[in-house]
């Protein structure tokens, strides 16, 4: 932004000289002759005529003077960066002017020493801006007060109008004030368990862009430095205040507990769920405000919400004989927080009769029976099967139906990605996952959740064959031959995941089932594709496996190796008996070492 000083702007009163004229008329008398009368004096009439002479003379004097005063727009005796505007016109002055700063260019360009706290440096004066306002100065000029005689012999300096941009100034200022200023120390209170900490205020330091503005300006043709001022911003909560709060609120606000009552009976806050809650939060002026965080609240109190409220339940889907079957969803009750915080810490300060009435208001579930209806999941779309080995009791096969298991049924709705990680968590031991084996650094160890790779290509598979939008997979490093090449995927918690979007306008469920050595995901929707089928590329680059040699122990794991290759897959799309979409995944499995735990043998 960019400001301007202007110089007075009331206009001078008009003191030029007023003359006043009076109508004489003579008197009718006999005139003498042109001798002189009896008394030897002039005769009357010739006196009058020299007089009016000399007034008519002394009017035209000053009607002389006056109209050398005032020639030209701009007052006589006035001067602008010692350059003489006065008596010129207008458009005279500008560009006498103009010249003038043509000619003192190479001083006016000069940096600009500035002092900011404890610094100094040098303003470019192009650089923020700085500029003479020709047009302003000359008006400023043409506005200075100076009575006639003044006019005439006494003189009078304009300060040129300064401009500056204000924005680009503050910046270069604020490189030099550098560490020099301080943020404000807001005021707050914080809880240390159930203890109130005083957080007392502390100014801040810095610079005031306006004074800034104003002291560049006015300083710039001093020809010394300009010393820039520093101000401080003081919180509008001072200490004290910030005692008085700590001891008048937040100190009895966790003396006792709050009662809160409802029409399905009543519950006790206790002092550490009004701790969580309650919140001490200043704004950017400083003024400090004690709010109750109601979600916050919710969060504390956990489980004990319960014996006040209902939860909705949301419509589910099963299968039974073969089709779809929905399980209706039911409305909740849930405590209505509109006004529960501002009732609550009404009485947080009081000593005694600590009591708030909640109301609870109806709570519809996120999927309705009548929603979930119109989804359109009617048929199965598609379905994919795998097969492993060692039966249901290996930890491999384990971790395989524990995956499957923790995704059966669930609804992807229309335009949401279903992420497996997200779905899952993380797969350790508490949720039953084992220990079996999996890829880490080029070869096979032992680690929790090993196998639920398996279920993941299974599933990739399955939602591939429905048509449903790739969002994230990544095949294995190594082809197993127990998998559809390139279309397969692996999974490691968190940084590999797999993720798929439901790109239709209908719902999507996911049914999983298994027996003692396959598992099996089909995908249950809307059919839009009459059919999806993969076509390969030859395979390329065929690399053969190297022999690795390991040291014998448990967690050493024996492979068989296989070869590495390049190869691609494509996805083909059928619609009313033509090709409608091709999407091209390609992929470059390394070779497998052959991997053997034992002694490399001595050669021969």
């Amino acid at each position: 932004m960019t400001v301007t000083l202007y110089g007075d702007n009331d206009p001078p009163a008009d003191d030029r000289p007023t003359v006043q004229v009076t109508a004489v008329q003579w008197p009718v008398e006999e005139l003498e002759p042109a001798s002189l009368q009896r008394d030897g004096k002039r005769p009357r009439r010739t006196r009058i005529l020299i007089a009016a002479g000399i007034a008519t003379a002394v009017l035209a004097s000053v009607a002389g003077v006056g109209a050398f005063a005032y020639a030209g727009d701009v007052p006589r005796g006035t001067t602008v960066l010692g350059t003489e505007l006065g008596g010129r016109s207008q458009a005279d002055a500008t560009r006498e002017l103009r010249a003038t700063l043509e000619r003192q260019a190479g001083e006016l360009n000069a940096p600009l020493p500035v002092r900011v706290g404890e610094r100094t440096a040098e303003l470019v004066p192009a650089e923020v801006g700085l500029q003479v306002d020709v047009d302003a100065t000359v008006t400023a000029a043409m506005q200075a007060q100076a009575h006639v005689v003044d006019r005439l012999v006494g003189s009078r300096a304009v300060r040129p109008v300064v401009t500056v941009d204000e924005e680009r100034l503050d910046a270069a200022l604020k490189e030099v004030l550098g560490d020099q200023g301080r943020k404000m120390t807001m005021p707050g209170i914080t809880w240390d368990g159930l203890t109130p900490k005083a957080i007392h205020p502390q100014p801040s330091l810095g610079l005031d862009p306006e004074a800034s503005t104003q002291a560049v300006r006015e300083g710039w043709l001093s020809n010394g430095p300009v010393t820039i001022p520093l101000a401080e911003t003081h919180a509008v909560t001072t200490a004290e205040e910030v005692d008085r709060m700590v001891a008048e609120l937040a100190k009895p606000a966790v003396a006792a507990p709050v009662t809160l009552t409802t029409d399905k009976g009543s519950l006790s806050i206790p002092p550490k769920a009004i701790a969580k809650s309650l919140r001490f939060t200043a704004d950017k002026a400083g003024t400090l405000a004690a709010e109750v965080d109601v979600k916050q609240l919710r969060t504390a109190l956990g489980g004990d919400l319960t014996k006040v409220e209902v939860t909705p339940k949301n419509a589910r889907m099963t299968l039974s004989g073969g089709k779809p079957k929905i399980i209706a969803s039911s409305d909740g009750k849930e405590l209505d927080t509109a006004t529960l915080g501002e009732e609550l810490l009404a009485v947080l300060p009081q000593p005694d009769n600590r009591r708030v009435t909640g109301t609870l208001k109806p709570t519809k579930p996120e999927l309705t029976t009548e929603k979930l209806a119109g989804l359109g999941i009617k048929e199965k779309v598609s379905t994919f099967t795998t097969r492993f080995s060692g039966g249901l009791s290996s930890p491999r096969s384990q971790n395989i139906i524990t995956a499957a298991k923790a995704v059966d049924h669930t609804l992807v709705l229309p335009g949401e990605t279903f992420s497996l990680n997200k779905h899952t968590g993380e797969r350790n031991y508490a949720k039953g996952y084992q220990d079996a084996p999996v890829i880490l650094n080029g070869k096979l160890v032992p680690g929790v959740g090993g196998g639920v790779s398996q279920f993941t290509t299974t599933l990739f598979n399955a939602t591939y064959y429905a048509g449903l939008e790739d969002v994230e997979h990544k095949p294995h490093s190594y082809y197993f031959s127990r998998y559809p090449s390139v279309i397969e995927s692996t999974i490691f918690y968190p940084n590999l995941d797999f993720k798929f979007r439901n790109n239709t306008k209908y719902g999507v469920l996911i049914d999983t089932s298994y027996t003692s050595s396959t598992i099996t995901v089909s995908i249950w929707s809307t059919k839009i594709w009459d059919r999806v089928k993969t076509e390969y590329s030859p395979r390329r680059n065929i690399t053969k496996p190297k022999t690795v040699y390991l040291e014998p122990g448990p967690t050493c794991i024996a492979a068989r190796g296989s070869d590495g290759f390049s190869q691609d897959a494509y996805r083909v799309f059928h619609k009313d008996g033509k090709v409608v979409k091709r999407e091209k995944f390609s992929w470059r499995y390394a070779a497998e070492p052959r991997f053997i735990c034992g002694p490399e043998p001595e050669s021969s």
